[in-house]
């Protein structure tokens, strides 16, 4: 049994509409192997975060609470209209224990995040006193993520959005996973300091990376080895390759 942290709450984004599955069936329920794929987001959140997990709900709010309740016990935060993942995190921030210092930031719908790659972000976080960390990976064709901007220092200046990238930008191939790890009082701060002032009209996680660099923290990014771990689901065809990857995981 793996030892948790109570100093560390885990926030899991679940709130997305998921247009491009064209389902009424909300994104993070759709299943995988006969499982909701957020279940799997879940268990490795306990794994190292214990009963400190929040879970952001918004589509079908009910239905995946109601879903999630039945092996898990979590809080839900509600993010009444879809804002961005920096607002969704948000309307956890009332709900995180007042003990916790760290908070480990996934979505729900990265199903083959293993607990290893986790906790080595978690220990990087620690080890190097950082004020955001970044779970980052190398890819060779980056197109849709957002790109990791590095200084001559290594540390993480930004992280650009696809839709925001300009040429230059958009060859860059080390790419966000979206997972992050963040110092709470620091997250506390940097969200209330986010604008939405970006194509997509949204307010940004990302956005956090900006301001901690721009502010002097310590900001950086742990190079995960697999970067089949982070894939998302957003439509049918990723939700097929998810599954047969996972497949091919259990029978190794």
């Amino acid at each position: 049994m793996v030892k948790t942290d109570n100093k560390l709450v885990a926030v899991i984004l679940a709130a997305g509409l998921g247009k491009r599955m064209k389902s009424d069936k909300a994104k993070v329920l759709h299943e995988i192997n006969g499982k909701p794929m957020i279940m799997y987001v879940l268990e490795t959140a306990k794994k190292i975060a214990g009963n400190n997990i929040v879970v952001v709900v918004g589509n079908q709010a009910e239905k995946v609470s109601e879903v999630i309740s039945k092996d898990y016990s979590v809080a839900f935060a509600l993010q009444k209209e879809q804002l961005g993942t920096g607002h969704a995190v948000k309307c956890a921030l009332s709900l995180l224990p007042q003990y916790s210092k760290q908070v480990l930031i996934f979505c729900g719908d990265v199903s083959l995040l293993s607990f290893d790659t986790v906790k080595k972000l978690y220990d990087d976080h620690l080890e190097s006193d950082r004020d955001v960390s970044v779970l980052a990976v190398k890819i060779n064709n980056p197109k849709g993520y957002g790109r990791i901007i590095m200084d001559e220092k290594n540390c993480v200046s930004g992280i650009i959005e696809e839709a925001d990238a300009d040429d230059k930008q958009k060859r860059i191939n080390i790419i966000n996973s979206g997972v992050y790890c963040i110092k709470k009082e620091f997250l506390e701060y940097s969200l209330n300091k986010i604008e939405a002032n970006n194509a997509q009209g949204e307010f940004y996680l990302t956005d956090v990376v900006k301001i901690g660099y721009s502010e002097n923290k310590n900001v950086g990014a742990m190079i995960g080895q697999d970067s089949e771990e982070i894939l998302g689901v957003n439509s049918m065809e990723e939700l097929m390759t998810v599954e047969n990857i996972l497949k091919k995981r259990m029978i190794l």
